[in-house]
């Protein structure tokens, strides 16, 4: 706080103190003044040292502990029977030292104003560098995101490319089951002749896992079980039936007894 030659309160010159002076205070031959408080401590050591300048104080008139409102009896006598220049004197010391104080103060102010202004000036740097940093990593992970997206439509593309093969890949597949199931079924009928085919397309027309209990094995054929039906994949969806017995210790197209060929037009198999 800035103080004028009118203001009436001065600030103790105590480093860490700064209060507005008032009853008592502590005045320096170097032109400082204390409170009550610090004047009082730091005085009472000998010998005695000025805290705002560190000048030695050893005179007797060095230090006076003085009252900042005195009485009316005391202003009326403090000057009485001295001259007038005595009197025009010890009023020039007097206001010299109250000027020089308002110079120390507003000095004090300036220093204060100019550290406040160089603190800033090192906080707006500071942020300044901050800010430009942070843009950066702003603008780094922005081009991030960006080549994740490219990455991430990339690996789209590859899933719709892989998918569509699959489901061609499926439908062939399921083509070539028909046409394999088709020619397992026209061998069986070869090999089992013509005297059996009847009895072997009425169990291939039942429905799937179904025996015909009704109609039993004929005299002199060896007996015919339904196609047993195998699954493939891990859901089992696409199946195929086999002629395999259980014990699985036949071959593929083995069976008991086919019947010899009856007349030149019959087709020609070969026994295994």
């Amino acid at each position: 706080m800035a103080m004028s030659v009118c203001d009436d309160a001065l600030l103790c010159n105590f480093p860490k103190c700064r209060t507005k002076l008032s009853g008592f205070a502590w005045v320096t031959a170097c032109s400082h003044v204390f409170c009550d408080q610090h004047g009082s401590g730091e005085f009472s050591r000998s010998p005695a040292i000025c805290p705002a300048c560190s000048s030695a104080l050893s005179g007797k008139l060095d230090i006076v502990r003085t009252e900042l409102s005195p009485s009316e009896e005391y202003k009326g006598m403090v000057l009485a029977g001295l001259r007038p220049d005595i009197v025009l004197d010890i009023s020039a010391r007097a206001l010299a030292f109250w000027c020089y104080q308002v110079h120390q103060e507003r000095m004090y102010q300036d220093y204060s104003l100019s550290r406040a202004d160089t603190q800033l000036k090192q906080m707006e740097k500071v942020l300044t560098q901050q800010n430009q940093s942070r843009e950066l990593e702003l603008t780094a992970m922005r081009g991030e995101i960006a080549s994740m997206k490219k990455v991430m439509d990339e690996y789209k593309r590859k899933y719709s490319e892989v998918s569509e093969r699959l489901m061609e890949r499926n439908r062939q597949y399921q083509k070539l089951q028909g046409l394999y199931d088709s020619l397992r079924l026209r061998n069986m009928v070869v090999g089992v002749g013509e005297k059996d085919a009847p009895l072997l397309k009425q169990q291939l027309q039942q429905p799937r896992g179904h025996q015909d209990f009704t109609t039993g094995p004929r005299q002199g054929t060896p007996t015919q079980r339904s196609p047993q039906f195998f699954s493939i994949g891990p859901d089992g969806d696409n199946r195929f039936f086999s002629c395999l017995d259980d014990d699985r210790g036949r071959n593929f197209f083995h069976f008991s007894s086919p019947p010899p060929p009856r007349d030149k037009g019959r087709a020609f198999v070969i026994r295994p």
